[in-house]
């Protein structure tokens, strides 16, 4: 049965008067209070946050209907534009007595606006102005309801650093938003060792033409680690311009700072798209059903108020909106505001005057209001430090499809994490193993910028570097003791270093020239770095970096050996080069000849026949060589020159002792050659590694011809030069650096020997990581075992020069002595016997010549000393015959008969009786001669 209508519409809008009327009486019972709202609403978070914040009073009031105050939004539009930003800012404080602005939308806005409310004393309350060149220190009425861009520099350098990009370059737009967060990036990038080579900067008004061009620039420059720091209208085109400039492909790498990952839902399709294996960054929302409930209806009154938006989903800048509404609220409620004003200088009526807008009377109380308000918000807990909200949490986002999937975290405590809320203290980690494995630009896990390294394919001497082919890939295999070196030394690096091996090759799989060819590709950007046996020197160092080495360098000669001295029948004379077996011999015959002349005229042993003096002379002289002498010595002098010239002859004699053991008992391999001048003046060949330095070298230092260089590639080209020699097509020497000589001698030691030596931002950290792996002795023995099969070195290899026997110069000083004391004594003795005779030789004849002067001299010189005592038999003798003067004769001729009778007399005496001083003649005491009668 139906029921009449009109039963039940009369109590039905009496209710609803009732109710109407009840809500009406609250909203009058309100203090209203202005709050100004400056947003760009034609954008995208100018939009959202209007709906927001509209949405925020409503929510508010609806759970606080008790409270005495209530906002009043007073909206005006910025239209992106500075000066009319700062207009409205005016407009709203002149007219409308506004008691905080919401706003404005932009940092550039903000930089001015900011400027009034500290004259005013109105606080400029900003949820999306997060330059940080904005702070309350430039005025204390600026309020950041926002999280600080710095806030995310610390994670992004984590990221940097997770993946060991050693060099990134930012991409930012030159506004304030853009250049405000420059400084920090490399102040955070200069502190884990990141070079940032140049920096792209991309003003607002730049058209697609010169953003592509841009975008070559980089391209041509070889980078490929980029970091964006843009707004979402200029992003979006950035993405888009680099998917056709092939700059998101494999091997590319984009990071995206908050600003820009915050803003990817209304982007569209096309540029999602053009973003595929972005990585970004932005702050966690904690989620609730709160937000969840809030996000419901959200979308639901957004979509019927604006049908024709493309946003669809709720961004960070739209919560930031509603919580800066909600806290607001709750500051004026808590500050207790009811019928503030302006306090104003004048009376002026311009809207525009800036002098005319007076204090506000409530400015300060509301201002510490806000800052002491803290609540659980929608987009976490709301809390103040120093006029800016304080950071939590960031996001990291790795979008695929059109969807952003976190694949970690970062919280300034622990760094990253796979996970946010975990149990248990976990210390600080920049580790990629904390993160999910991303998505890389052209839809690969392969991290981008792996190191191009480079590698040289060699011929020879394999066992440093080696280049072959997979047969069934067709990919390089690169194998070798510089290749397991490069990787211990990656595997030792504090962060992540991906690589890949490269060899140095043409279409056809041959080398693509030498190993400066090599070398110049990385100046040219077509490697990052070459591994191999690459010897540093001096030019080229001038365009490339490098690392510690960690094997010997520098070029030797290796030649071929002669055969062993000791087969040698003159072998003996080898322990003395020809100048000291001079010098000795001479100092011999000199220390006899000095011997002589002290002992002539007083020992007997020194007398008789000259050939019988000579001969005992040069034998004494040489049998101190083996201390064999038995001549007693009777003239103090003679003593003081032999104790010297016997120190001498032990240290000589000891010497060679030594040296021809040493020659008889080790085996001593001499080269044929160890002088470059004697190969290059005889015209022979000379041989060097192919592709390697060492050619020029030999022509520019050494003055090699080149059509007297030979090319040889592998140890058994070097054995088969040298052992056919200079005169069968062979060659004399070759040079090499001294790890290919060592490895050569491993393998061919007995036949020949070395002669003489001739002597990125990543390179701090692989040198630092070649000092661990090289001080590392059992891994270097394990990588030397692998590749070479044993020890490189050859333990029999002898000194670089070969040695000529002992040299004068060691013995110099010892010569020097014993001849100084020979000729001080032989100088003194002369001396004093010529004070003593020559008044004798005055009585000669005046006459005669100086010549027999002096042979008269010499003649008396070489009669015996009457005054020793201690000749044998003689003394005594002498001194037993009584002293008979002959009238008329001459001095000279009593001597000479004195000398005939005392040598008659000691005929009979033994030449070489030890003991003259107590030796008694036989003839003296039986048969004493009777005395002269005058």
């Amino acid at each position: 049965m139906a029921i009449p209508k009109q039963k039940f519409t009369l109590p039905f809008f009496t209710l609803l008067l009732v109710n109407l009327w009840s809500n009406q009486m609250v909203i009058m019972a309100m203090e209203s209070i202005p709050i100004g709202v400056v947003l760009d609403l034609n954008s995208t978070v100018g939009e959202m946050a209007e709906s927001c914040m509209s949405m925020a009073v409503s929510d508010f009031y609806a759970l606080n209907v008790d409270f005495k105050t209530r906002l009043a939004l007073f909206t005006r539009d910025s239209s992106s534009d500075v000066v009319a930003a700062t207009s409205s800012v005016l407009d709203l404080m002149k007219n409308d007595q506004v008691h905080a602005i919401i706003g404005p939308q932009k940092s550039s806005q903000a930089k001015f606006v900011i400027e009034l409310g500290g004259k005013a004393e109105v606080p400029i309350v900003s949820f999306s102005a997060t330059s940080p060149t904005l702070s309350a220190t430039q005025s204390k009425y600026f309020v950041r309801t926002a999280q600080d861009d710095s806030s995310q520099v610390k994670a992004i350098s984590s990221i940097v650093q997770a993946y060991g990009w050693r060099e990134i370059v930012p991409i930012y737009e030159d506004t304030e938003y853009g250049n405000g967060l420059v400084p920090f990036l490399l102040d955070a990038f200069q502190e884990i060792d990141t070079r940032v080579p140049y920096g792209s900067r991309i003003p607002l008004y730049f058209n697609d033409t010169q953003i592509m061009s841009e975008l070559h620039k980089l391209k041509e420059m070889k980078k490929s680690i980029f970091l964006v720091h843009m707004s979402a209208s200029l992003g979006s085109r950035l993405f888009l311009l680099a998917k056709d400039a092939g700059m998101m492909s494999e091997g590319y790498a984009w990071l995206v700072t908050a600003g820009l990952s915050a803003l990817l839902d209304p982007l569209g399709s096309e540029v999602m798209d053009s973003m595929q294996g972005v990585l970004g960054i932005k702050p966690h929302i904690p989620s609730s059903k709160k937000l969840e409930s809030f996000k419901s209806r959200w979308r639901k009154k957004f979509t019927i108020s604006k049908p024709q938006s493309k946003i669809n989903e709720l961004n960070l800048f739209g919560l930031w909106a509603y919580d800066t509404v909600w806290a607001i609220a709750m500051a004026v409620e808590k500050a207790g505001i009811v019928h503030s004003r302006y306090v104003k200088p004048n009376t002026s009526e311009s809207t525009v005057d800036i002098a005319a807008l007076g204090k506000s009377e409530t400015g300060p109380r509301l201002l510490s209001s806000i800052l002491s308000t803290r609540f659980q918000g929608l987009g976490g807990d709301f809390h103040l430090a120093g006029g800016e909200r304080v950071p939590s949490a960031f996001e990291i986002l790795n979008l695929i499809g059109k969807a952003e999937r976190v694949i970690g975290y970062w919280t300034p405590e622990r760094g990253l994490s796979r996970n946010l809320y975990t149990n248990g203290k976990i210390a600080y980690s920049t580790s990629k193993n904390k993160l999910k494995e991303p998505i890389w630009p052209g839809d690969t896990t392969q991290q981008p910028k792996r190191l191009r390294i480079g590698v040289p394919l060699k011929t020879g001497f394999n066992e440093f570097i080696k280049v072959e082919w997979n047969p069934e890939d067709d990919k390089p295999i690169v194998s070798g003791f510089t290749r397991d070196v490069f990787v211990s030394v990656v595997e030792a690096l504090p962060f992540p270093l991906p690589y890949e091996f490269i060899p140095f090759v043409n279409k056809n799989k041959q080398s693509a020239g030498t190993y400066n060819d090599l070398l110049e590709q990385i100046k040219l950007k077509n490697f990052d770095a070459a591994v191999g046996d690459i010897t540093i020197i001096a030019n080229r160092s001038t365009y490339v970096d490098f690392t510690l080495p960690f094997s010997e360098s520098g070029i030797t000669m290796v030649v071929l050996t002669k055969r062993d001295e000791r087969e040698n029948m003159w072998i003996f004379l080898k322990p003395l080069s020809l100048e000291l077996w001079l010098t000795t011999g001479i100092a011999f015959i000199l220390t006899g000849l000095v011997v002589w002349v002290l002992e002539h005229r007083e020992n007997k042993v020194f007398r008789g026949k000259p050939a019988q003096q000579l001969g005992t002379t040069l034998w004494f002289s040489f049998s101190t060589l083996f201390f064999a002498h038995r001549e007693k010595v009777v003239n103090n002098w003679t003593r003081f020159v032999l104790i010297i010239w016997i120190f001498v002859v032990l240290i000589i004699s000891q010497s060679y002792t030594a040296s021809l053991a040493s020659i008889l008992t080790v085996k001593r391999l001499q080269p044929t050659f160890v002088d470059v001048k004697e190969i290059r003046k005889n015209g022979y060949f000379v041989g060097h590694q192919k592709d390697s330095f060492v050619k020029d070298f030999l022509v520019k230092q050494l003055k090699f011809n080149d059509t007297m260089l030979r090319e040889y590639s592998t140890p058994e080209e070097y054995h088969d030069a040298l052992s056919r020699g200079t005169h069968n097509g062979g060659v004399a020497a070759i040079f090499a650096g001294i790890p290919y000589v060592k490895l050569f001698l491993a393998k061919y030691s007995s036949k020949f020997q070395m002669a003489f030596p001739l002597g990125s931002p990543l390179v701090p950290y692989i040198s630092r990581a070649i000092l661990n792996v090289t001080q590392d002795k059992d891994k270097m023995d394990e990588i030397e075992r692998r590749n070479f099969g044993g020890e490189t070195t050859c333990s029999d290899q002898p000194s670089m020069e070969p040695s000529g026997g002992l040299g004068l110069p060691s013995f110099g000083g010892l010569f020097i002595i014993t001849g100084v004391a020979s000729m001080s004594a032989l100088l003194i003795y002369v001396t004093k016997f010529l004070y003593i005779h020559w008044p004798a030789s005055n009585t000669m004849d005046q006459e005669r010549s100086f010549y027999l002067r002096v042979l008269e001299l010499a003649k008396h010189f070489d009669k015996e000393d009457p005054s020793a005592h201690h000749l044998n038999g003689a003394g005594s003798r002498v001194h037993a015959v009584p002293s008979v003067e002959i009238v008329g004769a001459s001095p000279d001729i009593d001597d000479a008969r004195s000398h005939s009778r005392t040598s008659s007399e000691g005929s009979g005496d033994i030449i070489g009786d030890q003991d003259h001083d107590n030796h008694t003649p036989r003839n003296s005491a039986a048969n004493p001669e009777p005395p002269h009668t005058p």
